[in-house]
Parts: C-alpha cells; structure tokens; sequence
C-alpha cells in the first residue's frame, strides 16, 4: 500500500521520469505502464477464458444475457401458456454464442491493452480498484464492439440462434399473435436479427468488463494474485 501511495504521490507532482526512478528504486514510469498493461493483459484472458466455457454466459447470474426487451416481455407472457419454448431456445443460443465468440474477444483486447501509454498509465495507477478497465473501456468500446460483431455474427450462425429467429419470423410478419402486435404487419427478420446481433454484442462486452473489473481489482487488493514480478512491483 505504501509502494502505491508513494508511486501516486510521484505521478501526481508531475515529476519527470528518471526523478520517478530515483524516488523509488528501480521502478519507472515505463515500468507502471508494463504493470497497468500485465494486470489487464491478465484480467481480460481470465475473464474471456472464464466466459468462454459452456454456461460462462448462461449459467451465471452476473453476466447471463436475457433476450432484448421487446422478445423478453413476449417471453413472458407465453412463458404462462407454455408456448415460451421457441424463444427460451433463442435465449439459450444468444448465450451460447456470447461464449463462442470470446476467443476473438480476448484477442482483441490483447491488442487494446497493448496500446496504453506511459500518460495512460500514470491517470490509471492513479485512480480506483478498476481504473483500468475503466480506461480500456471508455478507450476501446466502440472498436471492440465493430471488431466484435463479426465473430458474434459467426457464432449467431453456427449455434442456430439466426435459425431461431427465423423460425418466429412467419409469427412475426403475419401479425398472427403477440409477436405480431409488437412488429406489425411487416417481415423483420432482417430488423430483428440486427436487434439480436447487436444486443448480443453489447451484452457481451458487458460481461466481459464486469470479470475484467473483478479480475483488476483482485490484483490490486490481493498478493497472491500478482503471479508476476512485474505486478508484484506496482501493486506491492
């Protein structure tokens, strides 16, 4: 606690980089960046690790990814009739391609936390318990979910949850019941496959930052979790 105490108080008067070393030993500026970049780098592969096994998505409360509202509030109401098991099956393949797609999430943010730089990371060892996947995400969100949407497309194929959607859709441009009323008279597979692809993608990286954030904050407060010297030496 007193190592990161006196790193803040450092960065804080704005002393330049080899006063930084000085003060403290053999730990620079560049040194904080190579910490704040190791625990991300470490944070997001075990939390896209952690997502990535069967019922990473569905089967944890945290982070399980319900359908988007307009389909949930239909869910419900057929949920009471029985008739609900067309739209729980699209439920369940939303979450299993959240799952699928987390390979390429934790590629993508390897090359996020790779470009934090040594300004970076003087605000980050600054701030709070999360204040680096604070900074990677107000940094990178908008690229990660265009990067993203490609491979979650993929997964929405292969686990059959398009398929699903299509399987409502003659439901839907017919207007025949509830799922009538909610899209009108018109086709929206197209338009629905968009809302699911895109609620899917968000709801994702969701979850992705809520275990990065656990993740960071475990290896601020937590010794044990600082497997490398590197972090061991900022966070110490």
């Amino acid at each position: 606690m007193l190592r990161r105490q006196f790193i803040i108080s450092t960065l804080a008067l704005g002393l330049a980089p080899a006063a930084f070393a000085q003060g403290y030993g053999r730990l620079s500026q560049g040194d904080a960046r190579s910490g704040i970049r190791a625990a991300l780098d470490t944070a997001a592969r075990l939390a896209t690790n952690r997502l990535g096994q069967t019922d990473g998505f569905f089967g944890d409360p945290a982070v399980h990814i319900p359908l988007p509202r307009n389909i949930a509030s239909l869910q419900t109401q057929l949920r009471r009739v029985g008739m609900s098991g067309p739209v729980d099956d699209l439920e369940l393949r939303i979450n299993r391609s959240a799952e699928a797609a987390m390979p390429e999430a934790g590629r993508i943010f390897n090359d996020a936390v790779q470009s934090i730089t040594v300004g970076d990371a003087v605000s980050i060892v600054r701030g709070g318990d999360t204040a680096a996947t604070d900074y990677l995400r107000g940094r990178s969100e908008s690229r990660l979910t265009g990067l993203l949407r490609p491979s979650m497309e993929d997964a929405l194929t292969g686990s059959g949850a398009y398929r699903a959607v299509d399987a409502v859709e003659p439901q839907i441009s017919g207007g025949q019941n509830l799922l009538g009323s909610l899209f009108g008279n018109r086709s929206a597979t197209g338009s629905l496959r968009d809302s699911v692809t895109d609620h899917a993608v968000s709801r994702a990286i969701d979850g992705v930052f809520h275990y990065i954030g656990q993740e960071e904050r475990a290896i601020r407060q937590d010794p044990v979790r600082r497997g490398t010297d590197i972090l061991r030496r900022v966070f110490g």
